[in-house]
């Protein structure tokens, strides 16, 4: 392994995880590496990520440092890998619920920006 691992800070690939806050419910948005906002953003836009990979990367980091299985933000990138690998229509409720949790999280003023 190329980099030092201490006990409260693992990862798995260049994204770290901080286990002291892993499923605290509380996210700051400084705090989401831009990666992950970047591909939950995408998750939020017009022109998603097709990559099963990149959405199941998203999903891992917000299920360990959002509310975990809960998270909306979680449940939105598992609907959404499902969908692309399944090919099958996807959730609306549960985007609509994933588009609320993003503006509470402080991603954008109002739900309408997302897009």
């Amino acid at each position: 392994m190329s980099q030092q691992q201490r006990p409260d800070n693992v990862s798995i690939d260049e994204i770290p995880v901080d286990i002291d806050n892993t499923q605290s419910a509380e996210v700051d948005p400084a705090d989401i590496p831009d990666e992950i906002e970047s591909i939950t953003r995408g998750l939020a836009g017009e022109q998603p990520p097709t990559n099963p990979i990149v959405v199941l990367k998203a999903a891992r980091w917000w299920y360990l440092q959002g509310k975990g299985g809960t998270d909306p933000a979680f449940q939105w990138a598992i609907e959404w890998a499902r969908h692309l690998a399944t090919d099958t229509p996807s959730d609306v409720e549960r985007f609509d619920e994933f588009l609320e949790y993003l503006v509470t999280v402080g991603f954008a003023d109002e739900r309408h920006e997302l897009r």
